[in-house]
């Protein structure tokens, strides 16, 4: 399978660091019919938490928040590699910024079974469209 890069659009949502509030987010997602392509969450400051939702439907993301009444920070932009799992498999995107010259600010990248990874990673704002013609992204 080629690696196909594709952009993503995603938002945030800041929660009090407590046990189930990963579980009660994902939940009030599904509920809302959100398909969710990537989710994380990590610690950011003592006692509150930033969650990362990556859709390919922010309209029921932002309908789910609002019902919920959470906070959700604005619309903001990344991308999504998808392909085979082999040694290597992140670089050739990540190359192909660098020769640019291009920042890669922040990436996460997992194997995903059945050899396949998937990589989420993220560009300057003003950077995005120059990394998305360059990537040949979707």
């Amino acid at each position: 399978m080629p690696t196909t890069i594709r952009k993503v659009s995603y938002a945030y949502v800041t929660v009090v660091n407590k046990s189930g509030e990963a579980a009660r987010i994902l939940e009030a997602l599904r509920d809302a019919g959100a398909n969710l392509l990537a989710f994380s969450g990590f610690p950011q400051g003592r006692n509150r938490a930033q969650v990362d939702i990556v859709t390919d439907d922010i309209d029921r993301v932002m309908a789910a928040a609002k019902r919920h009444k959470w906070k959700l920070s604005r619309t903001k932009r990344a991308f999504l590699a998808q392909g085979t799992d082999e040694v290597g498999a992140a670089l050739p995107p990540l190359a192909r910024l660098a020769a640019a010259k291009i920042n890669v600010i922040a990436a996460d990248a997992v194997a995903a079974g059945e050899r396949r990874f998937a990589m989420l990673f993220w560009v300057a704002p003003r950077d995005y469209n120059r990394a998305a013609k360059l990537l040949e992204a979707a």
